[in-house]
């Protein structure tokens, strides 16, 4: 008689599907995957050492099952020495496809949430230097801390507003949103593109000016005007 537990049509147990919650409903948004825009913000790009007039948007992953939420504390990740805070808006689609024209784009999007991208910088930099992918510092477990999801129908689709993060209640990333480089509809437009959404993708959009290092027993608190806040511990 065999021991293993039944696992159904699956010949092992298949992993819990990733989801967010939803701000004031019981209902959670299933996660199916998280894209990242990288330096979208002209003042982040310039403090990373790059020239934001001279550069098309680009993309990297991070993983469903990377997220954070609720008000869990953020384990800091092994193999590294400069982890990084990147408060970010969060862009969630309720219906994806090919190509879609940035004018159609907004109708794709069910909500906005408040996460943070945390960086394993120093693992980063050193692909970077050796021109290999980012998701060895980038898609790490917990690297995707978010708060729940608002949605459109409730707030409508911020273009503008204050984009923040306080370490230890100290002001360390400021920025609006207006200064996007590339804009919630063109992104989406772009992606699809490069990939057929669906829904249940995420977007993560760029962080502001400001990032840095964090430590064991900070206390970090991020937001987006009209959007939400965040808050947990590193540990």
């Amino acid at each position: 008689m065999s021991n293993q537990p039944n696992t159904g049509p699956f010949v092992i147990e298949p992993p819990a599907q990733a989801s967010l919650p939803v701000q004031g409903s019981a209902m959670r948004f299933p996660v199916h995957r998280i894209y990242c825009v990288g330096r979208n913000y002209a003042a982040h790009a310039v403090e990373m050492g790059y020239d934001p007039d001279k550069e098309p948007p680009f993309f990297f992953q991070k993983n469903p099952d990377n997220l954070l939420t609720g008000t869990e504390d953020f384990p800091y990740p092994p193999a590294t020495r400069d982890l990084h805070h990147e408060v970010e808006l969060v862009v969630a689609l309720s219906k994806g496809g090919r190509d879609i024209a940035a004018e159609a784009a907004l109708d794709c999007v069910y909500g906005y949430a408040v996460a943070l991208d945390m960086t394993r910088r120093d693992l980063q930099g050193e692909a970077k230097k050796l021109g290999r992918p980012w998701e060895v510092g980038k898609a790490f477990e917990h690297s995707a801390p978010s708060g729940p999801l608002v949605p459109a129908s409730e707030i409508g689709h911020p273009a503008r507003g204050a984009i923040w993060l306080d370490v230890n209640g100290e002001r360390r990333q400021a920025g609006d949103l207006e200064q996007m480089i590339w804009k919630t509809q063109e992104m989406i437009a772009i992606l699809s593109g490069l990939f057929e959404l669906r829904a249940g993708d995420l977007i993560m959009t760029g962080t502001p000016a400001g990032v840095g290092p964090v430590e064991r027993g900070d206390v970090l608190r991020g937001g987006v005007e009209g959007v939400g806040e965040i808050t947990f511990r590193v540990v």
